[in-house]
């Protein structure tokens, strides 16, 4: 397995796996009633092959196999530019769907690198790719000088949340996202973690 950072031309899988980890009811809500996924899978994938919004193929890593086939995505920014990211995604929500997602609650804030989307591709599950791409995430944190890695949990998703928890992600707060109850939780990454010990 080899994690590096995207390029341009996988922004329609990258997309494809997005959307996936958004689940279809939550990405329909995105779309809007006039819109297919076919359609939200078109912007999103606009929006992951352009510079300076939150999907973007440069805030993303990619997991991938020996001989190339894309495993796995992690994007992830800094809480603090979320605001200045989203625009992108709400003007061409506006521009292709006639969706106005401008009054969306921000889901991080400063003080974490947010972990938006991780996603291990069906084929290449229970293969240790999702961790992989998280401790590449908490590099990338320390990287930048940004203290913790913060993501959201789907409340009706306790497998993930027991992932996360098992390699030292810490409970912060409820909150809700795409209208489902969601954990909020962070990891300290200048603090021990599992794979320390």
């Amino acid at each position: 397995m080899n994690i590096r950072q995207a390029l341009p031309g996988q922004a329609s899988e990258i997309a494809t796996l997005m959307m996936e980890a958004m689940n279809a009811e939550c990405c329909q809500n995105l779309a809007g009633p006039h819109h297919t996924l076919a359609d939200f899978h078109d912007l999103l994938t606009s929006l992951v092959s352009r510079q300076g919004t939150q999907y973007s193929y440069d805030n993303t890593l990619v997991a991938l196999s020996d001989d190339g086939l894309l495993m796995g995505i992690a994007i992830s920014y800094d809480g603090a530019d979320l605001l200045r990211l989203r625009q992108a995604f709400i003007d061409e929500a506006w521009q292709r769907l006639q969706m106005n997602h401008s009054g969306m609650t921000p889901e991080t804030e400063a003080g974490e690198l947010y972990l938006d989307s991780l996603c291990v591709a069906p084929d290449f599950r229970h293969q240790g790719v999702a961790t992989a791409l998280i401790r590449a995430t908490e590099q990338k944190a320390r990287r930048l000088g940004i203290s913790k890695v913060g993501l959201l949990v789907d409340k009706g998703n306790p497998r993930a949340e027991r992932l996360y928890r098992s390699l030292g992600f810490q409970f912060v707060n409820d909150t809700a996202w795409g209208g489902h109850p969601q954990r909020h939780l962070q990891l300290d990454v200048d603090g021990p973690s599992s794979a320390d010990g």
